[in-house]
């Protein structure tokens, strides 16, 4: 989600936050928790009231925005204050203050000697106190290559919650489609790499796609089989996951990928392949330049001639008109699901004219260094989202921004005695840059995205 600013480096700009009544009344959690035993409770509450639980979850956290704060950042120095990046600047001490003054405003290109000597095999103990077990693939670049963002074993754990976190709104509106049908999403992998060190490196999305739980759920809830997912053309895997998607649509609930210009680049390619489509279809037999092997052997698993299913999908593509076209491919379809702002705002106003009557959500907002926040009204219009964002995920502050003519931006040189916000003392109508410090070994990193605060819920902006 990069979008240029007025200056010549790229930043993401999201529009985050928004103040609304409460979703649901905390209740049953006691208000002094640790971060540990909220994460205990969620498990509790998700387990007894399915997406009501995360709800009263989110309830919870943003009530108590600064503690959790305070609580997460102490949980990152009492961790890692002995490695040799903070021992340079807090000497072994974890206090707050200390930290805030000491510890340096810094962005990939700082932290990238120490990242890749973890890389080329030396002690993770250069910056994180737990073992690094492998490096997630941004899509920014350094120098031209893939930026290598350290995982833990402890990063991981907030993995199976944020799931939960970001489809409870949803399924407050559109009830648990988990159990309603499937979801026809456009999904690729890339090819991982080694580093020298033996520890892998992939984007997040692959790595959540290698999962085993991914893997063992993806029949009953996909319409894509792991092969499509992990063809080598992508051509070809798009190809068969519409083929897929088309056979099996009257069970499909959920249209989406994770970003709005996969979904449109997806419609554009059923425009110019729908006739060859439908006649796979027809005929049982799949298209002889699907030459990929495992894309082959997951077909002949699924398809068989159906010349009514054939002929009825032909007549709606050989309307004039595909406004509407994904809502009358897939008619049980409730949403479609894909990231659409900040760089993805652009694809927004053509994607809604196929989608037509279909609500465009924007689930969450995240980034390789982290998850970030929830777009608590999933029904709102594109450019109205805004996300909350959760303050156990990451310590956020924010280094303020100047904000003329509403998208012009100029950013604080790090010379400047500007202080850093924290996460509840942010401004409404202000626009700041994301400063993060992660539990895998990044502090005080500047993600690169701008953002405007449009409100709070409850203390979280």
């Amino acid at each position: 989600m990069r979008a240029d600013m007025c200056g010549s480096s790229p930043m993401n700009l999201i529009i985050f936050s928004v103040g609304r009544d409460s979703i649901a009344n905390s209740q049953s959690i006691p208000k002094k928790k640790t971060e540990k035993a909220v994460w205990i409770s969620v498990i509790g509450l998700m387990a007894t009231n399915g997406y009501e639980g995360g709800l009263m979850m989110i309830e919870e956290l943003t009530t108590n925005a600064q503690q959790i704060q305070d609580e997460e950042l102490g949980e990152i120095l009492s961790r890692n204050a002995g490695t040799e990046y903070l021992r340079g600047f807090l000497h072994g001490q974890t206090e707050k203050q200390l930290f805030k003054k000491n510890v340096p405003i810094v962005t990939y290109e700082d932290l990238k000697p120490y990242i890749d000597r973890i890389a080329n095999g030396e002690t993770s103990d250069i910056l994180v106190a737990e073992p690094v077990t492998g490096f997630y693939l941004s899509s920014g670049t350094s120098g031209g290559q893939p930026k290598l963002i350290p995982v833990t074993a402890e990063y991981l754990k907030k993995g199976p919650l944020v799931g939960t976190f970001s489809e409870s709104p949803t399924m407050r509106h559109f009830g648990d489609i988990n159990q309603a049908g499937k979801r026809m999403e456009l999904m690729f992998a890339r090819p991982e790499i080694e580093t020298p060190s033996g520890l892998k490196a992939a984007t997040f999305s692959t790595s959540m796609y290698s999962e085993s739980k991914f893997r063992t759920n993806l029949p009953k809830l996909y319409t894509s089989p792991i092969e499509t997912i992990f063809c080598p053309d992508p051509n070809q895997g798009l190809y068969c996951q519409l083929l897929f998607g088309l056979i099996q649509r009257d069970e499909v609930v959920k249209v989406g990928s994770l970003f709005a210009s996969t979904v449109l680049r997806g419609i554009k390619f059923l425009e110019n392949h729908w006739q060859e489509l439908c006649y796979d279809i027809k005929t049982g037999r799949l298209s002889d330049w699907i030459t990929d092997s495992g894309c082959r052997n997951a077909a002949s698993l699924i398809m068989k001639p159906n010349p009514e299913q054939a002929d009825l999908i032909e007549s709606i593509c050989n309307y004039k008109s595909w406004e509407g076209i994904i809502r009358k491919l897939w008619t049980k379809a409730r949403y479609i699901g894909c990231i659409c702002t900040g760089a993805m705002r652009q694809y927004t106003t053509e994607l809604e004219f196929y989608c037509r009557g279909l609500p465009l959500v924007s689930a969450f907002y995240a980034c390789s260094e982290t998850f970030c926040g929830l777009n608590l009204e999933p029904l709102c219009k594109p450019c109205d989202i805004s996300y909350t964002l959760l303050p156990n995920m990451a310590y956020f502050e924010f280094l303020p921004v100047k904000n003329e003519r509403d998208e012009s931006f100029e950013m604080k040189s790090n010379d400047e005695d500007t202080e850093l916000v924290d996460l509840v003392n942010v401004k409404v109508g202000q626009c700041y840059e994301l400063v993060v410090s992660t539990c895998a070994g990044l502090y005080r990193y500047k993600v690169g995205d701008v953002l405007m605060v449009s409100g709070f819920y409850n203390k979280a902006p």
